[in-house]
């Protein structure tokens, strides 16, 4: 399924693959990669038990997408080990690696490189870029999408205050 013009990138309107996540329904099966001593996958049931953050990047590499790593990461301190909270990103798991040391970034990060599972199961792959568009996910403990922004601008940050109140107010 692929939804044209569902997003800008610097204007021009992009292609997003596979169907857009509800608010309401259940996040769709997904497996991501991140690194840990050894390659690891992380899927929805990974996530179970705790309210969630996901935080959708294009690139880790970039101005925004940075901007809105540390952000969340800061903001996330005060809760500790009560939330999940993931940034995905199409980036190796290595490089994610090397960007959380070099900017002191505590926060999980996973790849979505080998399958684009996550991208296309939740509707946010670019289908003209290979790359994720910019969104926040939050889930409840049982997996329930309870909040999901896709930024209509991918090179803009998402509204950082909604997502927080809304995983907030699960803990």
């Amino acid at each position: 399924m692929k939804r044209p013009a569902a997003v800008t990138f610097k204007g021009v309107p992009m292609t997003l693959v596979g169907p857009e996540l509800a608010v309401g329904g259940p996040i769709p099966s997904f497996v991501v990669h991140y690194y840990d001593g050894g390659l690891k996958t992380l899927s929805p049931a990974d996530l179970a038990g705790k309210p969630t953050l996901i935080s959708v990047v294009p690139s880790l590499d970039t101005k925004v997408c940075a901007i809105q790593t540390k952000r969340f990461h800061d903001e996330l301190g005060a809760l500790g080990d009560k939330v999940n909270a993931v940034t995905l990103s199409l980036d190796l798991p290595f490089a994610q690696g090397r960007f959380c040391s070099e900017n002191g970034v505590s926060m999980r990060t996973a790849s979505d490189y080998q399958e684009r599972s996550f991208g296309n199961a939740c509707g946010l792959l670019i289908d003209e870029l290979k790359l994720l568009a910019r969104a926040t996910v939050v889930l409840d403990a049982t997996g329930k999408v309870v909040h999901y922004e896709l930024v209509p601008e991918v090179t803009s940050e998402p509204n950082y205050e909604a997502a927080m109140a809304k995983l907030r107010s699960l803990v």
